[in-house]
């Protein structure tokens, strides 16, 4: 079979690599003052439409968090993190 006929024609998709789906702070913000809940977690994000059932969440720091809440996701920036400990709450890892 001639080589242009092995390769493949279209890109390549690797099985390994973890998709996040990325929240900013001011989601985080908007959401915390929708439901005036202590705590986010992945929970209250899939019932009000910012994630999916699937989805495996990351917080990025664009934004301002004022409120003091206790956020779960799956990963953090070190900007995020930053932020939300300087509001007062917690960054939890959760798995």
């Amino acid at each position: 079979m001639p080589l242009q006929r092995r390769i493949p024609k279209f890109g390549f998709k690797n099985n390994e690599k973890i998709y996040y789906k990325g929240i900013n702070l001011d989601v985080l913000e908007a959401l915390a003052t929708k439901t005036k809940a202590a705590a986010l977690n992945l929970q209250l994000m899939m019932e009000n439409g910012i994630v999916g059932k699937n989805d495996k969440v990351k917080v990025l720091g664009r934004g301002e968090l004022k409120a003091k809440v206790n956020v779960e996701a799956h990963a953090f920036s070190a900007t995020a993190t930053k932020a939300i400990e300087s509001a007062g709450g917690s960054a939890t890892t959760v798995k």
